[in-house]
């Protein structure tokens, strides 16, 4: 006799915490585990986030994961105070990574060798403590990788959060034992994503929402939330002709590997 199985999942980068869920956050995470996403990872953003991320993964212990880490859009003049809080932090609590962090020229780059000396010092806290790291990169995809390197090639694991880039780049990351974190950006008609994970084993990808950004069709335009990760799963299931089922439990196995369950 059959039986059904629900999908367990797992959102591997979620800003739950921010102010665009200050009203209904309890019905979106209840939403998500609706649909079957057990736990929610909550990377970090600068120092005034803190409280509000730390105080959700109280509210749902085991469920809401806190990373802790500096983003780059927030290395501004002040970001050597803020890597010592990012410090102080992990000297006193473990969290799930180091993240998010990595390097960001979109918008301006004023501060790019400020977020490249962020970027190696926040590796380096990884790396002494066993951690992983969750990137964010735009505008920077070689540069991030080559900054990666030699720390991967010293046993740093982590993801590249929100991956949309070229076949290329993809083998680079996953060549040096780094996962893709895969999104919202695979339901976007023309963005190419699915061509070049079509070539990409499962084995190196995880799923993630970025809510409250990056929605996915059919809801692109509005608030994104981790209950939408169920349309990931089926445009990933399509791309890899695999029963959503088994994207499901390849995806969240790769990321409880990654995070140590």
């Amino acid at each position: 006799m059959f039986e059904f199985r629900r999908m367990i999942l797992i959102d591997t980068h979620t800003h739950l915490y921010v102010e665009e869920f200050k009203e209904d956050v309890d019905a979106v995470i209840a939403r998500g585990k609706e649909q079957g996403v057990e736990k929610f990872y909550l990377p970090a953003i600068d120092s005034t986030e803190i409280p509000g991320m730390l105080a959700l993964e109280e509210k749902y212990p085991g469920t809401c994961i806190a990373m802790m880490g500096l983003h780059p859009c927030y290395v501004k003049q002040n970001y050597r105070e803020e890597l010592q809080i990012v410090k102080d932090w992990l000297d006193r609590r473990s969290f799930a990574a180091v993240g998010e962090i990595g390097l960001d020229y979109y918008w301006d780059t004023q501060f790019k060798e400020q977020q490249q000396e962020a970027f190696r010092q926040q590796m380096d806290w990884a790396l002494e403590k066993g951690m992983p790291i969750v990137i964010h990169t735009r505008n920077a995809m070689q540069e991030t990788i080559e900054m990666v390197k030699p720390y991967a090639a010293r046993g740093l694991k982590g993801i590249f959060h929100c991956f949309s880039g070229s076949y290329e780049s993809a083998m680079q990351i996953t060549q040096m034992g780094f996962m893709l974190g895969i999104g919202g950006v695979l339901t976007y008609k023309n963005a190419g994503l699915g061509e070049v994970l079509a070539q990409i084993g499962m084995e190196h990808l995880v799923l993630e929402t970025d809510s409250p950004y990056l929605t996915p069709v059919p809801f692109r335009g509005k608030r994104n939330e981790s209950s939408y990760l169920q349309y990931i799963v089926t445009k990933l299931s399509d791309v890899k002709q695999l029963p959503e089922a088994e994207v499901a439990a390849i995806t969240t196995a790769n990321a409880e590997r990654l995070f140590g369950g």
